[in-house]
């Protein structure tokens, strides 16, 4: 979420900024925003006068109860003229009848009873001055909600380095690093050689859960799990990561606190009777690890990586999609995760990137860079890089990885925050995430890039360790 200070205070700033995410609805927000900020925070000064005048009153009214100087017409007089300034809003005259009582002219009835009506008619008249800041306070809880219904959608705002584009067409390609092999036959697709090498089973996963799941079975499975190993041990090894082991399943706030709800909603699986949602990735769990914590500066950074299953609804386009594993409504990531301050997060970013850049060349696999635009650059967002892996069978680019410093954007919905070490009050903490890599995807890229031309699949070396040395997976193997 973004701080409401920089709208209230660069509103066409952040209108322009908008308009280069290419994001029309947010910025048809922008104007509701600023009136509601107004309104909450005209509602919040009365709220407070009319809190701090009951205060006086309250203390006020003490005084003139347990006064031993004042008549009871005084006591009659100055009731009645502070109920009246009361019913009239006017608390100067209120506090000013209480302090300077002006006597009835003449007293109808006991003195005693008298006086105690007075009592309970002021009484009564303070009261109602609670209700009305009660009602108040009410509106501005009405106000906040809808103004938070607004800031909700608001996305992240761009950093200052980050190329102005409409849209992913215009996004920056970095020199791919490594050669592209120049096979003496035609490369298999997966969607092929994986049915081929009995190791992928497409059939019998649309059997069990409908359409764009899969099976991967045997040597396959072992393959893949054998990927998600040596990934964590490299990263937790290599690059200094802390792995988790976060639960799959997470409560609405944390899909709040990490910018998935609402702009995603639609895309989650969810058990609605217990109100918990299947992650769409772990960066949901990990944002949300610190949530309403307050670090120490010395703590920072935190580097995390965590593997999980991944779950989305989102609707897929016809097309080349529709064939294989590309895109599907479960897959699997090991993904990588920081907690860093704002002085050092976009160094954090980079050596994020490098630490997902490295296992693509230890895989021996072309790959490039794509530094994205504004019109490109997702929701939480404020600067990203994807990763692209060649797939020679699919003859396509793969993103395997997507890298992003989001700032405080998701820092400031979960309430992360960190105390400085030179003291002052704590600060939002800034959140990085990024796929190191996306598992279905990279296991393309190893299929179609080390497939040989009778049908078989050499194992890159890295991985032959958790494949108990095995070179390669045969046909009928």
């Amino acid at each position: 979420m973004l701080d409401i200070a920089l709208i209230r205070e660069k509103p066409e700033w952040v209108k322009q900024q908008l308009q280069n995410l290419n994001d029309e609805p947010a910025l048809a927000r922008i104007d509701a925003v600023v009136d509601l900020d107004r309104r909450r925070r005209a509602m919040l000064t009365q709220v407070e006068a009319i809190k701090n005048n009951r205060n006086q009153l309250n203390k006020l009214m003490g005084v003139f109860r347990g006064s031993k100087t004042f008549s009871p017409a005084q006591i009659v007089g100055g009731a009645q003229q502070a109920i009246r300034a009361l019913n009239e809003a006017d608390v100067a005259a209120a506090l000013q009848a209480l302090t300077n009582p002006q006597p009835v002219a003449a007293l109808e009835g006991d003195p005693a009873q008298l006086v105690k009506a007075a009592y309970e008619e002021l009484a009564t008249a303070m009261k109602n001055l609670g209700l009305r800041a009660d009602e108040l306070d009410e509106q501005v809880h009405q106000v906040e909600a809808e103004l938070n219904d607004h800031m909700y959608w608001i996305p992240n705002m761009p950093h200052e380095s980050v190329p102005v584009g409409r849209n992913d067409t215009e996004n920056r390609i970095w020199e791919p690093e490594g050669e592209l092999r120049d096979f003496d036959f035609t490369p298999q697709a997966h969607w092929d050689l994986g049915p081929a090498l009995d190791i992928i089973d497409f059939e019998r996963g649309v059997k069990i859960s409908g359409t764009r799941f899969y099976l991967i079975k045997g040597m396959g499975a072992r393959l893949y799990r054998g990927m998600i190993a040596w990934l964590l041990d490299v990263h937790t090894t290599q690059h200094g990561f802390i792995e988790i082991y976060p639960p799959f399943m997470v409560r609405e706030a944390a899909m709040f606190g990490s910018a998935q709800f609402p702009k995603f909603k639609e895309n989650v699986y969810a058990d609605l009777d217990a109100e918990l949602y299947m992650l769409p990735t772990a960066e949901v769990a990990l944002t949300n690890m610190h949530a309403d914590e307050i670090l120490e500066e010395a703590q920072l950074p935190l580097h995390y990586v965590s593997h999980t299953p991944c779950f989305r609804r989102e609707k897929m386009s016809a097309g080349r999609d529709v064939r294989g594993i590309k895109r599907v409504h479960q897959f699997e990531k090991v993904e990588l995760y920081k907690f860093a301050t704002p002085e050092t997060s976009y160094d954090e970013l980079e050596s994020m990137v490098r630490a997902a850049e490295n296992v693509c060349r230890l895989l021996k696999i072309p790959f490039r860079r794509i530094e994205m635009v504004t019109g490109d650059l997702g929701f939480a967002a404020a600067k990203k890089f994807d990763l692209e892996m060649w797939a020679p069978g699919s003859q396509e680019w793969l993103e395997v990885s997507s890298c992003s410093n989001c700032t405080e954007f998701q820092a400031r919905r979960a309430n992360v925050r960190y105390r400085p070490a030179a003291g002052g009050k704590p600060r939002f903490v800034h959140t990085l995430n990024g796929s190191g890599l996306g598992m279905v995807r990279t296991l393309i890229a190893v299929l179609e890039n080390y497939q040989q031309k009778d049908g078989s699949v050499v194992i890159p070396d890295v991985l032959r360790p958790y494949m108990d040395g095995l070179e390669a997976i045969e046909p009928g193997q």
